[in-house]
């Protein structure tokens, strides 16, 4: 999977640009890495535009699109997940390979990504292995009232973010405070919309499987309509087989 594209004419002679050159995804962490502040989230949907089947992404992913989230994570300070994803998606520690994590350590980040997961209410299994098995200590990004806090606190660091609802700003402000400036956001549709709404999204990087589902799936942004729409400006085209991976900034 490549940049590499070939000019073509359009119809009334604009420019249009064909991408056909299909490599590998694994030297992308150069392309992915950023300097500053930064949010991307990442998501894969359908051709039709379902975010889920059956409640889950395993069927519209493929081993590129795998590779692709893991370079990103490679990159990212932290990874911020909304609990219900990690719920249904089974989310455990997030270990990278010893050669990412030595680069890692040489720019000046720990060794593997922190994991921040998105819960208003703690409905969270504090047995799982995400927490129990953690390499780093994950922390859960919550609101003061939240009813398990206390318990929370035995197993991960909470980030406080809001008195009885949750905030999205304050949730990233807190989360740069520690240090975590690049952030890689993998859903839900919920957190992506109140990430959106907020203005807090700098990129997203979007998987469209070769798949047409139907039915009544959630898209990759679910929630109040955002107003006025976010436009968005295409950066990068990759494909592997009938996968496609667009680029898209926010800025």
């Amino acid at each position: 999977m490549t940049y590499a594209c070939a000019g073509c004419a359009g119809r009334g002679g604009e420019q249009m640009e064909r991408w056909d050159a299909v490599g590998e995804v694994d030297d992308l962490e150069a392309e992915l890495l950023v300097q500053g502040d930064h949010l991307r989230t990442l998501m894969v949907a359908s051709a039709d535009g379902a975010a889920t089947i059956a409640g889950r992404v395993d069927t519209l992913t493929s081993p590129a699109d795998q590779r692709l989230l893991l370079t990103a994570r490679a990159v990212a300070d932290v990874v911020l997940v909304g609990a219900g994803t990690v719920r249904a998606e089974g989310y455990g520690p997030l270990v990278v390979e010893a050669d990412i994590s030595a680069r890692r350590g040489a720019r000046g980040q720990t060794p593997h990504p922190g994991l921040a997961v998105v819960t208003a209410t703690g409905d969270l299994d504090l047995e799982h292995p995400l927490f129990t098995e953690a390499v780093t200590r994950p922390l859960v990004v919550t609101t003061e009232g939240c009813p398990r806090r206390d318990r929370i606190e035995q197993v991960a660091d909470v980030v406080t973010a809001g008195a009885q609802t949750l905030d999205v700003r304050a949730a990233v402000a807190a989360l740069r405070a520690r240090g975590l400036r690049r952030i890689g956001c993998e859903g839900g549709a919920r957190l992506n919309q109140a990430l959106l709404a907020a203005d807090l999204v700098d990129e997203l990087v979007l998987t469209t499987a070769p798949l047409l589902v139907g039915g009544e799936a959630p898209r990759i942004v679910h929630g109040a309509v955002l107003d006025p729409p976010r436009p968005l400006r295409l950066v990068g085209v990759l494909r592997s087989g009938d996968h496609l991976f667009t680029r898209w900034s926010l800025r």
